[in-house]
């Protein structure tokens, strides 16, 4: 079977793409698979980059990867492809939609406003809120142009830089205590991953450079382990997610899990935390990829 490991993309996250499409490569079982590596580098590279792969394997994050246009294509092109499908690989990009839904299902998430370019700053709603709260692009990703901002006066200012990345930006309660993410394969959660970041918060630094947080398996109390498995696994399915998705939650210090977002193609370099997580039930990083391209191919057909 002919696999092109697709990666790069246009968005912010492009180097990470990358990152993660060459962890790929290098890990994946070439007895196999044939693989072919496709760097996209503009929206028309996949309709003439995708010809003659029996399947894709996508390692693209952000917008035009993980926002469903990409997934788009290639259901177009009748190729099949990993994980999710494009109406909720879109809805999990859009943490504003994200939130809504969630918030409809009854699912605990942060209270928070979304403000599109062009609109005012709502400062009593953000009073409402209450201080701290946390800036970000609405549909960005790898925290980048993500603040926590802790006085009115810091709000334009970071406002302002998120919207250098997006259209819209989110406004959200910051919750304080501690970073996990739940990893689901097949409507399974696989082993919580505990995220220590050696700063304020999971920000991009934290997130891919060696040594910017200690992440880590974790054995959590039955009955949290219970609450927080059945958060993730409905998560997944108000959304509508399929084959793999990576669910992060916060938890505060009374013991309330919180969902923050979710990924659907979550990162797949050295540092990233699906494969740490599926490292905790003996499943190697190639044995991964096997499960990832299996379990797509058969939601596909």
């Amino acid at each position: 079977m002919k696999v092109g490991v697709i990666m790069g993309g246009i968005s912010s996250e492009r180097e990470i793409s990358l990152k993660s499409g060459e962890s790929i490569i290098e890990n994946i079982d070439r007895n196999k698979y044939e693989i072919v590596p496709i760097v996209i580098d503009k929206k028309v590279d996949v309709v003439e980059k995708v010809k003659g792969i029996d399947f894709a394997l996508l390692a693209l994050h952000g917008q035009f990867g993980e926002d469903g246009t990409v997934q788009a294509v290639l259901q177009t092109l009748d190729i099949p492809y990993s994980g999710c499908g494009p109406l909720s690989s879109a809805a999990c990009m859009d943490k504003d939609m994200t939130k809504s839904l969630l918030k409809a299902a009854g699912i605990r998430t942060a209270p928070w406003i979304n403000i599109r370019k062009g609109e005012s700053i709502d400062y009593e709603e953000i009073n409402k809120l209450g201080y701290p709260v946390v800036v970000k692009p609405t549909h960005g990703g790898s925290s980048v142009a993500t603040f926590i901002v802790k006085e009115k006066k810091d709000i334009e200012k970071s406002v302002k830089e998120a919207f250098e990345w997006d259209t819209e930006v989110m406004i959200e309660k910051f919750i304080k205590g501690e970073e996990i993410t739940c990893p689901i394969l097949n409507n399974e959660m696989f082993p919580v991953v505990a995220i220590k970041p050696n700063a304020e918060f999971f920000d991009f630094t934290a997130k891919y450079q060696d040594g910017g947080a200690n992440e880590f398996v974790i054995e959590l109390e039955a009955k949290l382990h219970k609450e927080v498995q059945e958060m993730a696994l409905d998560t997944f399915k108000a959304l509508k997610c399929v084959v793999y998705s990576r669910v992060d939650m916060i938890i505060t210090e009374d013991g309330i899990p919180y969902v923050l977002e979710v990924n659907t193609l979550p990162g797949m370099t050295k540092n990233s935390l699906f494969p740490k997580s599926a490292a905790g039930k003996n499943i190697s990083f190639s044995g991964l990829l096997d499960l990832i391209i299996e379990e797509s191919l058969k939601e596909k057909r």
